[in-house]
């Protein structure tokens, strides 16, 4: 490939023309079977400062791109054994975000124009000049390079808006919501662990959509709701007559988001034979259909879910200790909401809007009680039960007003009856002995953190005047601060 002039393909602004530091940070994979060409090819893009491995052979090139990650593979097309076609199709696979540029001659341009069909980025027609090379090879950095920039920027939005679906206040789920910003852009498998009604599901569907492949789909599974006998097919799909009902081929959840994220919900109730084949298919990043004996090439990140104590069930031997450690390399626990109490009216008020506008009904607000009430409960059912207690109130409610009289029976009964001395005996009770004035700056502060800093309703609720409560702060802060003023004195 011998150096010529090619001023056409070759000139340009400087602003137009990655530099050397760009440049270096591209991959670059060279499959030819011809040595000496694949070594000029290497040798005029090294030489502008691209980072190149070599594959003398289409089998080899293949493993590569199975082992290692590049930015564009230029792959020669007629090759033995596995082709430029082949390569294409396990670089679009495996490499999503890359680019194939693929080398022809004469005779074989028709099946690389339809080769760029099945996503190809272009083709070269040999005789290649190296300007021809560098200008080509170029172009598919500038789009991958296109690529990262706009996942950059959606990774950047996302750490504004990424999130905006989890309603919460509490300090427990700040932590959470951290966490997950950590691993939401990165490959690893995730174990979500939380009571039932957490909220597993919408975690799952945070962390994929601030992912890298959040452009590719979420496919959902719950172990749980498919019978034990067909399991193994939701997960890896059957060929036609594998079992008495399978009357076709079926594509199973891996392949279906192959690129994508697999969610498996209620992972600990799957059958002890299926996590063998589960934890085969992580290992090998391939699935075999039921009833089939070709594997299928996967490439997909999995964020598996269970209420269950995965812990005591390896100890039990109903779980496999190896799938266990597989599916947790970044675990996620979700508190229950009764340890989160600061977000409970967040949530309500969240699901009040959104129920209010689903049934068709005008604006109503909760009454002082009904928080309360929503407040002190438990909540065995967690953000699920809560979520379907709005909407039943909403659904009952008659006069804009969404009261005790709307309340579901859990909470509706006794509240008539509750007595003055049954919400002092919730107090903390480091609080006993204290003065009365530490003791009213509490339920002050309790008071309004229960009504998410409403003060006119934290005012009702205290049963007292709200200029006397707008006072009573304003005394607080001036506290605060003269406090705050003597200890930083010397």
């Amino acid at each position: 490939m011998a150096e010529k002039s090619n001023t056409s393909e070759s000139s340009g602004s400087a602003s137009e023309q990655p530099d050397e530091l760009i440049r270096s940070d591209f991959s670059l994979l060279i499959v030819d079977n011809d040595p000496a060409h694949a070594r000029a090819m290497t040798e005029s893009l090294e030489r502008v400062g691209y980072r190149c491995t070599v594959a003398t052979s289409g089998p080899e090139g293949a493993r590569l791109i199975e082992r290692e990650t590049f930015d564009v593979v230029v792959t020669d097309m007629v090759m033995n054994d596995v082709d430029g076609m082949k390569i294409l199709a396990l670089a679009r696979q495996r490499l999503p975000d890359s680019e194939v540029v693929l080398v022809t001659g004469h005779a074989t341009v028709p099946a690389a124009v339809e080769a760029m069909q099945e996503g190809a980025f272009t083709f070269l027609e040999k005789p290649i000049t190296p300007q021809r090379l560098r200008a080509v090879t170029e172009k598919a950095v500038s789009a991958v390079q296109l690529k990262r920039q706009n996942t950059e920027l959606r990774q950047r939005l996302d750490e504004r808006f990424g999130f905006e679906g989890i309603i919460y206040a509490s300090q427990e789920m700040h932590r959470v919501i951290d966490r997950l910003k950590r691993i939401a852009p990165t490959d690893a498998t995730v174990l979500i662990t939380g009571e039932s009604g957490t909220g597993k599901e919408m975690i799952a569907q945070a962390i994929h959509q601030n992912s890298p492949r959040r452009n590719k789909r979420i496919v959902e599974l719950n172990t749980r709701a498919v019978s034990e006998n067909l399991v193994e097919s939701e997960l890896f799909g059957h060929v036609k007559g594998a079992f008495t009902d399978a009357v076709g081929d079926r594509v199973g959840a891996f392949e279906y988001a192959n690129g994508g994220s697999l969610f498996l919900d209620e992972v600990g109730d799957m059958p002890m034979s299926t996590q063998i084949k589960l934890l085969r298919v992580l290992e090998e990043h391939e699935i075999t259909r039921v009833g089939d004996n070709k594997p299928i090439k996967v490439n997909v990140r999995l964020i598996s879910a269970t209420n269950r104590p995965l812990e005591e069930m390896v100890e039990a031997g109903t779980f496999r200790n190896d799938l266990y450690f597989r599916i947790k390399v970044v675990t996620v626990t979700l508190p229950p909401l009764r340890d989160r109490r600061d977000d409970i009216i967040p949530l309500m008020d969240h699901f009040r809007k959104q129920f209010l506008k689903r049934h068709g009904k005008p604006a109503a607000h909760f009454t002082p009680d009904v928080t309360k009430r929503f407040f002190a409960y438990d909540w065995p059912g967690n953000v699920r039960q809560l979520r379907n207690f709005v909407e039943t109130m909403v659904v009952l409610d008659n006069d804009a007003s969404l009261g005790v009289e709307d309340l579901p029976p859990e909470l509706y009964e006794g509240v008539e009856e509750e007595e003055p001395q049954a919400a002092i005996a919730a107090g903390p009770t480091s609080l006993l002995g204290r003065p009365l004035a530490e003791i009213e700056r509490w339920a002050i502060e309790e008071t309004l953190r229960m009504t998410n800093g409403n003060r006119e309703e934290a005012a009702n609720m205290l049963k007292i005047g709200a200029r006397t409560l707008y006072r009573r702060l304003d005394h607080y802060k001036n506290q605060d601060e003269k406090a705050a003023g003597e200890n930083t004195e010397p």
